[in-house]
C-alpha cells in the first residue's frame, strides 16, 4: 500500500518522528485490544500481554470475531484500540482526588472513550456522551447500554448546542474528527487523505473546541485527541486554541521508558503515539486547564421547562429489582426510567439538549405487569437475586441473540434472566409452547452461522 507522497515527506520534517519508522509500521498488522468491564468480570484475565497505560486493557494475539462471543454482547470487553485507552490514563491524571465530576464526551461514538470514563466516573460522577451524527449515536447509546454502568446521558446534538449550559462541565472530552494519518494500516483511510481534508479537519476541530468552550467550566479541563499525526491539527491546534482562550497546559507524568513521545510547540505539551514505538494506532492527546477567570458572554438561554420528577411508586415498584437512588426514579408514559442523574439536574440538560438516552430504562408497566427491559439486563446495578436465572451454553446464547426460536424445556417457566458464564444476557418469558424473547430486534446477530468460535476471556 502506497502512502501519499506529501504525507511522507512532512512527517521527515517532524523531528520527534522516526519517520522511516512510521512508514514501515503502518504496512504492518495493526494490533487487536479489549477493555474489560470489571463491574462485570471481576476474575483475573491471564495469557495476554497488558497495555501499557490501561491496568483493564489488553492486547490479544489476532482479530477476532467479536460477534460470536456472547461476552462481547453482554457488556463484558470492549474492543477498543490501544492508543486510544491513554484518554483514561490522562482522565485519571488530570481528575486525580476530585469526585462528583460533571464530564462530556462531545464526539462520543461508537462508545470506546465514553465507556472508558463511565467507568472511572463512579456512582457520583455524570457523562454526557454526546453523537452530531444521529445514526452514530444510536450506535452510541447501544454500546452505552451494554456497558451498564447507567451513570451517562447520550445526547445527539450539535457542539453549537452546548453553549445553553456554560460552565456546567468540570472535564469536556473531545476526540475530534481528523484526518486519519493514525489509521492509515486501513486502505480506505489513504483513499480518503488529501492536503485539503486535512486543511478541512484544523478548521473543524478549531471550529468544534469554540463551540463547546462555553460549556467548560472556569477551572475545568479539555483533553484534546485526534487519530493523525499532523501538526496542523494536533499541536498548532492545542497552541492555537491555548493563545485564544488563556487556558494553562496541563502535563502529566509518563514512566520511565515509556513509547509515549511528548510533543512540545509554544507553550504546550501534548503526546504522540507512533505506530513503531508503540502496537496501537497513531493517537495525539493534550490537556488544557480553562482559566479560573469568568468569561463574559456565558449565559444560561432559555429552553422548555422539564415534567420529569421522581416517582416514589415506581421507585417502591423497582427497588427490589435494581438499587438506583430514589430521587432518580421516575415514571414516564407507562415506562420506569432510572435517570442517569437527579432528576432536577436531568431536566436541566433534557430541557437544553435532545437527549436519546436519559439513563437506564427499568421496564413498561403493561396491565399492571412490570416488564423488564434489556436495559435492565445490561445493569450493573440490578439485583440479579430478584430473578429466576437460568444458564445458557454458547450455542444456546447464540441462538438468544439471533431472535430465533428457543427450546423451553429445560428452562424455568415464567419470566428468566438468561445468562452466559454467570453474566446476564438478556431476559425471556418462558410461557412453554413458546420463549418470548426481550432481546431488542435491532441488536440481533444478522450474520451467517460459522464454526469460528471466539472465546476472549
Amino acid at each position: 500500500m502506497m502512502l501519499p507522497p506529501e504525507f511522507l515527506e512532512r512527517i521527515e520534517s517532524q523531528a520527534y518522528i522516526d519517520a522511516r519508522g512510521l512508514a514501515g509500521a503502518l504496512g504492518g498488522p495493526s494490533a487487536a485490544s479489549v477493555r474489560v468491564n470489571r463491574l462485570k468480570w471481576p476474575h483475573n484475565v491471564t495469557g495476554y500481554d497488558a497495555v501499557e497505560w490501561e491496568p483493564d486493557g489488553f492486547y490479544l494475539p489476532g482479530r477476532p470475531l467479536y460477534t460470536s462471543d456472547p461476552l462481547f454482547h453482554s457488556g463484558v470487553y470492549y474492543p477498543q484500540e490501544s492508543s486510544g485507552m491513554f484518554t483514561g490514563e490522562m482522565f485519571r491524571q488530570v481528575t486525580a482526588g476530585q469526585g462528583g465530576l460533571r464530564v462530556l464526551d462531545l464526539c462520543g461514538a461508537p462508545g470506546g472513550k465514553s465507556t472508558h470514563i463511565a467507568s472511572l466516573l463512579g456512582d457520583d460522577g455524570l457523562l454526557v456522551a454526546n453523537e452530531v451524527i444521529r445514526s452514530r449515536s444510536a450506535i452510541l447509546a447501544e454500546n452505552i447500554t451494554k456497558w451498564g454502568t447507567g451513570n451517562v446521558i447520550v445526547t445527539n446534538a450539535d457542539p453549537s448546542r452546548f453553549v445553553q449550559l456554560p460552565g456546567f462541565f468540570d472535564v469536556v472530552v473531545a476526540d475530534t474528527p481528523c484526518s486519519g494519518e493514525g489509521m492509515f494500516r486501513s486502505a480506505v483511510a489513504v483513499r480518503e487523505w488529501s492536503l485539503q481534508n486535512a486543511n478541512l479537519c484544523c478548521e473543524r476541530q478549531r471550529r468544534i473546541i469554540m463551540e463547546v468552550w462555553p460549556a467548560l467550566k472556569p477551572g475545568g479541563m479539555l483533553i484534546y485527541s485526534t487519530c493523525t499525526f499532523n501538526p496542523a491539527e494536533n499541536e498548532e491546534n492545542v497552541e492555537w486554541i491555548r493563545e485564544g482562550t488563556g487556558a494553562e497546559p496541563v502535563m502529566i507524568s509518563l514512566p520511565p521508558g515509556s513509547p509515549v513521545v511528548p510533543v512540545r510547540y509554544g507553550g504546550t505539551e501534548g503526546y504522540g503515539f507512533h505506530p513503531g514505538r508503540v502496537r496501537g494506532e497513531g493517537f495525539f492527546i493534550a490537556a488544557l486547564r480553562k482559566p479560573v477567570r469568568p468569561v463574559q458572554g456565558e449565559r444560561v438561554s432559555g429552553g422548555r421547562k422539564s415534567v420529569l420528577k421522581p416517582s416514589p411508586e415506581a421507585f417502591e415498584r423497582t427497588m427490589s429489582l435494581a438499587d438506583f437512588d430514589r430521587g432518580r426514579v421516575i415514571m414516564h408514559e407507562g415506562r420506569i426510567i432510572a435517570l442517569a442523574a437527579d432528576a432536577g439536574l436531568f431536566g436541566f440538560i433534557e430541557a437544553r439538549l435532545p437527549v436519546i438516552k436519559a439513563g437506564t430504562m427499568i421496564g413498561e408497566l403493561k396491565k399492571n405487569d412490570l416488564v423488564p427491559a434489556h436495559d435492565l439486563a445490561m445493569s450493573v446495578r440490578q439485583r440479579q437475586e430478584a430473578w429466576t436465572r437460568h444458564s445458557l451454553s454458547r450455542e444456546e446464547a447464540l441462538v438468544f441473540l439471533r431472535l430465533e426460536s428457543m427450546n423451553g424445556s429445560s428452562m424455568p417457566a415464567g419470566r428468566v434472566l438468561l445468562t452466559y458464564r454467570d453474566v446476564p444476557l438478556g431476559f425471556v418469558k418462558n410461557l412453554g409452547n413458546r420463549v418470548n424473547n426481550g432481546y431488542p430486534q435491532g441488536w440481533r446477530i444478522r450474520m451467517e452461522k460459522e464454526n469460528v468460535i471466539t472465546e476472549i476471556l
